[in-house]
């Protein structure tokens, strides 16, 4: 046990140590923000994410950072969703009614579809549009990666449609904030918002913290329902694409994600009054923190000249997939007349 420990410091430590080192730069930035105009206008979860572009995009980190940076991208940032769960009880899900929940789903099997035929539309290959379709639709690379063995693609449509989504799934996180204030959206309607259109459940966090809780909440809330939709979908494609290959199926742990069981756990323990109230800002804050060295690990993994190698006709298609997803977003938004 000793020696795994050691072996997996030595491995990580670097990486972890520059994560966090970039985490602590931009918490000083924010604070430095609000010193001067009152206010801080970029959060530290998004100046984590732009510094740590700028540096991988610059200076390239050597590879003995991978590991740790890897980690902290996702295992923190897991964790970090996990103790989430504590800030959410079951009346918040009983708030959000049949009618959202059965909503999402429709707008999931909707984007997905319509995202496969733009991706046709433009001639990309059959394949590659489903799994671009998928990435946009569900939960990003997450989705791409479950999907990939199943429909049997390429793994250079793979990696093209990955690197595509790193990138894109950051650009949303930055820019749709912006939303608010130009669409006068409430933090309800913020929250459900983002729920639906972030790629990735961590990346929420970084979308609605900054607006508020309420959003980050709802958006997580919002988002792990629709991830839970990635089952159904996968067992579709499999049936679908006629791959009955038990090898080339995803277990459980692709199709259900440890962090969302440990999340749902939590919401169970703080609805069944187990955590003392006393102990939930704590847990808050861990949460906060860890997320904000996460989002500097994946900002630290992402670099913007790999838009160009993903091709201009997955580009398109995921732009254009990706505003299908907020027009119909906001067409449930104000179908279920959420306030």
């Amino acid at each position: 046990m000793t020696e795994k420990l050691n072996a997996f410091v030595h491995k990580n430590w670097r990486g972890v140590l520059l994560s966090s080192g970039v985490a602590l730069v931009a918490v000083g930035l924010e604070m430095i923000e609000a010193e001067i105009f009152g206010r801080a206008w970029l959060e530290a979860l998004v100046l984590a994410i732009l510094l740590g572009t700028a540096i991988r995009s610059t200076i390239r980190p050597s590879a003995k950072f991978t590991g740790g940076i890897n980690f902290s991208a996702k295992m923190l940032l897991e964790i970090a969703v996990v103790l989430l769960g504590a800030s959410i009880s079951t009346s918040a899900i009983v708030a959000a009614g049949a009618g959202l929940i059965t909503g999402i789903a429709a707008v999931v099997m909707l984007t997905i579809a319509v995202s496969y035929g733009i991706g046709r539309l433009l001639r990309l290959p059959s394949k590659m549009a489903m799994l671009v379709a998928c990435g946009n639709s569900i939960c990003g690379n997450s989705a791409i990666a479950a999907a990939a063995p199943v429909i049997e693609a390429k793994s250079d449509d793979v990696a093209a449609s990955i690197a595509f989504t790193a990138i894109l799934g950051v650009v949303v996180v930055l820019l749709l904030p912006l939303l608010v204030p130009l669409l006068d959206m409430s933090f309800t309607q913020y929250g459900v918002m983002a729920g639906l259109t972030v790629y990735a459940v961590p990346q929420v966090l970084a979308a609605t913290a900054p607006v508020s809780a309420l959003s980050l909440q709802l958006g997580t809330l919002v988002k792990l329902v629709r991830v839970l939709m990635l089952g159904p979908v996968i067992l579709v494609l499999a049936l679908i694409y006629g791959n009955s290959q038990a090898g080339s199926r995803p277990g459980l742990s692709k199709l259900v994600p440890w962090f969302i069981i440990g999340f749902l756990g939590m919401l169970a323990l703080r609805s069944l009054g187990v955590i003392p109230e006393a102990l939930l800002p704590v847990i808050q804050h861990t949460a906060t923190v860890l997320t904000i060295i996460s989002m500097a690990a994946l900002g630290l993994g992402v670099d913007v000249r790999s838009v160009a190698q993903a091709g201009g006709r997955v580009t398109l298609t995921a732009v254009l997939s990706l505003l299908f997803l907020v027009t119909i977003s906001l067409g449930l938004i104000k179908l279920l007349q959420i306030a």
